[in-house]
């Protein structure tokens, strides 16, 4: 039976060199070595990080939107494959545990992505793979499903490791799958999504549902999101003026850990870029 040996867990909350897959990798790879510093067995990165997230399907329409579609193909990763690779090699020179999300292609289907999150062990090897089952509303224009295969909880040396990105961690049986293998390590990983309803705090909803999953499962969340750089805005400036103010709202991305309890663990962050550590 696994047991929960005491470690330090970072959370990752920054955005991607944007549709830079390489660029991304060589980010997160300088992430890992700097967690792996302050004492870090563990990091968690965000939802499709390498190469970042299709905000346009939220502002535009699919037809103009296809043209950025089709940049985020070819900015997308095999796993395994050279990018993946970037990260591997700074989890075995660290020594540490990575899940990184990323934009998987299709070494079969042109154009076919999945939102994937991939688990890394310390020797650098790839653990397994997750794709998310069902691309949350606008995320089906990128997006093709993944299935149940996926839904796996991994034995490491930490405990029991799983994951879900995003809307994944409101879906019942998904989360109920990893809970039933012994999960003990829950990664939950996602983008700040500042195109909710004004009135929607979505660092507070992302809050919620670690502590319920914690809560339920008995088990401790890492929480990591992106955030909205001046890069990404600048990008979506160029289809939609006012996407500044879209994507520039507050309270939009939570970081940090939840106990089983589902009481917070240390600190967190909201909005900010940096790691978080518990």
């Amino acid at each position: 039976m696994s047991s929960l040996n005491s470690f330090k867990a970072a959370a990752v909350q920054a955005p991607p060199v944007f549709l830079d897959a390489r660029q991304t990798a060589h980010k997160a790879a300088s992430l890992i070595r700097e967690a792996a510093g302050h004492g870090a067995r563990l990091v968690a990165f965000p939802e499709v990080f390498i190469p970042g997230y299709p905000y346009w399907n939220w502002i535009t329409d699919p037809v103009t939107g296809s043209a950025w579609f089709e940049r985020l193909v070819h900015a997308a990763v095999l796993v395994p494959g050279p990018e993946i690779a970037i990260v591997c090699n700074a989890a075995r020179e660290t020594g540490t545990h990575v899940v990184m999300g990323v934009n998987e292609r299709s070494p079969l289907s042109l154009g076919v992505l999945y939102n994937t999150l991939v688990f890394i062990g310390p020797d650098g090897r790839i653990l397994g793979k997750h794709r998310k089952l069902v691309p949350t509303w606008a995320e089906k224009l990128t997006w093709t499903g993944g299935d149940g295969a996926s839904l796996r909880v991994y034995e490491t040396d930490l405990g029991r490791l799983g994951g879900l990105a995003c809307g994944e961690n409101t879906n019942t049986l998904a989360r109920f799958a990893l809970l039933a293998q012994g999960e003990l390590i829950h990664v939950a990983s996602y983008i700040a999504l500042p195109v909710a309803p004004p009135d929607y705090n979505m660092a507070e909803a992302i809050r919620l549902r670690a502590a319920a999953h914690s809560f339920e499962g008995k088990l401790f969340t890492i929480v990591s999101c992106s955030t909205v750089s001046e890069e990404i805005i600048t990008a979506m400036t160029q289809i939609r003026p006012d996407a500044r103010a879209l994507l520039s709202r507050s309270s939009s991305a939570f970081s940090g850990v939840i106990g089983p309890d589902g009481r917070q663990v240390g600190d967190c962050l909201i909005d900010e870029e940096g790691i978080v550590y518990a």
